[in-house]
């Protein structure tokens, strides 16, 4: 699965952090989304896509091996 949350982050000038702090999750499990070694579940998904405003699938996209 590929994303784009560490584009987003940058977008809104917010740190991993940051971002955990606001979604309720530690700064590594940011860190492991962004480079991919965790696929957050849809809860998790669903919080990132909203703090972000913007839709699921914006954010979170199949690759060709999912």
């Amino acid at each position: 699965m590929k994303n784009t949350v560490r584009v987003e982050r940058a977008i809104m000038d917010i740190t991993q952090q940051q971002l955990a702090e606001a979604i309720g999750v530690s700064r590594n499990t940011i860190n492991s989304i962004e480079s991919g070694r965790y696929i957050p579940s849809t809860v998790l998904a669903l919080k990132i896509s909203k703090y972000f405003g913007k839709p699921t699938d914006s954010i979170f996209q199949l690759d060709e091996n999912d």
